[in-house]
């Protein structure tokens, strides 16, 4: 039976969907049809998918529907799931969004992918992403590029553009994306959903195209922080696979979600953005602190230490950029679109000298920060210095994404940072609230962020598509 294209179908929860799911009221195969039709009618517009993979989808959804009427409970399993087209896939197209790998079928399959489909979930394709996760918007790209579902002539944010676009148009339940500098984060906030860059460390980064190896991060993305905390419980944990991955300790991240946050002392950044914000954004940041308040919390203005050398992250990804990049770019050089052949080559240009010293700035920054967080339990921050900008200004300004970056201080230090929706703009685009923790203490980030998701009662919009 196929189910029609509902929007109570199309923003189901996680736990929604198990419940129905158990109750015998849908199927896994039913929801599956469900998105995969949603998907076929807003691939034109919306463009999240690269690959759709329709039958392994139906599959992998038919198998769930055995093991739930089996007695099966695993939280994820049946729950619909896009991955970013830089994740490997055994036998399945990997082109990373790039002309350099159009025709790539890698033999492995990442370990994040493999732990969400041993937890039962079901995989819809490959989405958009920004080439090699690089975060530009270019006029040349190999792939047509994804669209906000809020405003189709604004950007979704990137790099992880296809993972944040799928979620907030109904097209999967949970995504995964990688952050660099911010490229789980910025779609998070362009497309005002929940995406959380988790410790470095903690989720593997094995079977995933490289950006910069001492910055990159794997991580879920989701509607809201529940999801991610249920997807997060899958995809945590060490992987001998992965020479950063950390061998220490992970825990339930759903359990302490309900527990409030009343008492907990957290930083407020404003003076590192108050000068950076448009006054709509600065409205809805004061708004968003204030439901923190009402809900317990201690607030403290802080000022965090070093901001200058937050530059050093530049240096230091470019130039691990360049060192991956650079026997393609010597002998296929034609295949990579100018804007972004001309800003990894730049990475070649950087002194030993240069990166040494980009990574001692790093490691004074991240002492700074370090100390900081002995002062509170949390920092606060915007996510982005603006909404989703306009396609026609991406693409005049290709290296130059507007707004300032609040994300790459915390690939710099790998403190794990989650955006959730706080609002809209003027302009009606999703405003994104930045929440950071304490290495590997995912667990209070996300119990901030869902009591202020449960407070403010953004999770009930959703764009009309």
């Amino acid at each position: 039976m196929t189910v029609a294209i509902s929007r109570d179908l199309d923003f189901l929860s996680i736990s929604e969907a198990g419940s129905l799911f158990r109750s015998k009221k849908l199927s896994p195969v039913e929801l599956v049809q469900s998105h995969l039709a949603k998907i076929e009618k807003t691939q034109p517009t919306i463009n999240a998918f690269i690959t759709i993979l329709a039958d392994l989808a139906l599959e992998q959804a038919k198998a769930a529907e055995q093991a739930i009427q089996a007695g099966d409970t695993r939280p994820l399993l049946g729950i619909p799931i896009g991955y970013k087209d830089i994740y490997m896939t055994a036998g399945i197209l990997t082109t990373a969004g790039s002309a350099v790998h159009a025709n790539y079928v890698p033999p492995i399959t990442a370990t994040t992918v493999t732990k969400l489909e041993e937890a039962g979930a079901v995989t819809l394709g490959k989405l958009a992403t920004h080439e090699f996760a690089a975060g530009l918007s270019t006029e040349d790209h190999p792939f047509p590029p994804a669209h906000n579902p809020w405003n189709l002539d604004h950007v979704p944010g990137g790099s992880s553009s296809g993972s944040g676009a799928a979620l907030a148009a109904g097209l999967a339940i949970g995504t995964l994306g990688t952050d660099t500098g911010g490229s789980i984060r910025w779609p998070g906030a362009a497309c005002g959903i929940a995406a959380l860059k988790p410790t470095y460390g903690r989720c593997s980064r094995y079977g995933v195209f490289t950006l910069s190896w001492s910055l990159d991060h794997t991580g879920p993305m989701a509607r809201n922080c529940e999801d991610v905390a249920l997807m997060l419980n899958a995809l945590a944990g060490y992987d001998p696979k992965d020479p950063a991955s950390a061998n220490v300790p992970t825990e339930d991240y759903a359990v302490p979600l309900k527990s409030g946050i009343a008492g907990l002392k957290l930083g407020v950044l404003k003076s590192w953005y108050e000068d950076k914000l448009a006054s709509d954004e600065l409205k809805v940041m004061a708004e968003a602190i204030s439901v923190f308040k009402d809900l317990g919390a201690e607030i403290v203005e802080l000022d965090l230490p070093h901001v200058e050398l937050i530059d050093s992250a530049w240096i230091i990804s470019m130039a691990e950029a360049y060192a991956y990049h650079a026997k393609d770019l010597k002998e296929t050089p034609q295949l990579y679109p100018g804007p972004l052949r001309n800003r990894f080559k730049t990475g070649g240009l950087f002194t030993a000298e240069e990166y040494i010293n980009a990574q001692r700035g790093r490691a004074i920054f991240n002492a700074g920060v370090k100390g900081l967080m002995k002062e509170v339990d949390l920092l606060i921050s915007p996510t982005w210095g603006a909404a989703a900008a306009s396609f026609a200004s991406m693409y005049a300004k290709p290296l130059q994404p507007p707004g300032y970056n609040f994300t790459r201080a915390f690939n710099m230090t790998g403190s794990p940072a989650l955006s959730v929706l706080c609002g809209f703009n003027d302009l009606q685009l999703p405003v994104g609230l930045q929440i950071i923790g304490r290495a590997f203490d995912e667990a209070t980030v996300l119990r901030a962020g869902h009591a202020y998701e449960q407070a403010a009662g953004w999770l009930s919009h959703h764009p009309q598509v």
